[in-house]
């Protein structure tokens, strides 16, 4: 089983992602969790570069092809081999990232996003994406109360740095991906609160076919 979370930031999917996993590991789910940019050896310097507030210069389509180069590890070492041994792997954003961020919020071409996904992905797909939606407002202030507490990286700030009409198009592009495939996506009013949305979460895979 194959679970993606995705939302914007300060919409919660770190929090979620670990309820979600001792929820399923009472039911008998062997559990990993997983992250991208990350998640490899390889894939956490990937993410260093791509998170660190200092390569706020970065082309976009330099972003956008190293985020396929952590993707293309991260699904080989790690994703692929996980869900062959029968594990669930649960994983804080996929490729609904790249389109939402890249795509819609840089402006970079959907189809050669799509293209490039395809190439590394072959057939494999999310059983079922958790979006998390919420206004950039709530979220980029949530986001930054945590990186002020230390309980967030004040070293990878970079988008949490972009302009609000940034966010505001990365939030327009989840919903619209939402739209387009809503017998995959889930979405999930983040701006309730942690129980809230942790019980509306357990619900929906509940409701699912995918969780017995």
């Amino acid at each position: 089983m194959f679970i993606t979370f995705e939302g914007i930031e300060g919409s919660g999917k770190t929090t979620q992602i670990k309820h979600v996993a001792e929820f399923l590991k009472r039911r008998g789910h062997d559990c990993i969790i997983t992250r991208e940019p990350g998640g490899t050896k390889i894939g956490e310097k990937i993410r260093s570069i791509l998170l660190d507030p200092r390569s706020k210069d970065m082309d976009p389509l330099t972003e956008l092809l190293l985020y396929i180069a952590d993707r293309s590890q991260h699904i080989n070492e790690l994703v692929k081999p996980l869900l062959t041994e029968g594990k669930t792997v649960l994983c804080d954003r996929f490729y609904d990232a790249t389109m939402a961020y890249q795509g819609f919020a840089r402006g970079l071409y959907i189809n050669l996003i799509k293209r490039l996904n395809k190439l590394i992905l072959e057939d494999l797909k999310p059983d079922i994406t958790i979006l998390l939606d919420l206004s950039p407002e709530i979220g980029l202030s949530r986001a930054w109360k945590q990186i002020d507490k230390g309980t967030r990286e004040s070293i990878e700030t970079r988008f949490e740095e972009e302009r609000l009409s940034f966010h505001k198009k990365v939030r327009e592009g989840y919903l619209e991906l939402a739209r387009l495939e809503p017998e995959r996506f889930r979405v999930i009013d983040g701006s309730m609160d942690e129980n809230q949305v942790q019980e509306e979460i357990i619900k929906i895979l509940l409701e699912s076919d995918i969780v017995k």
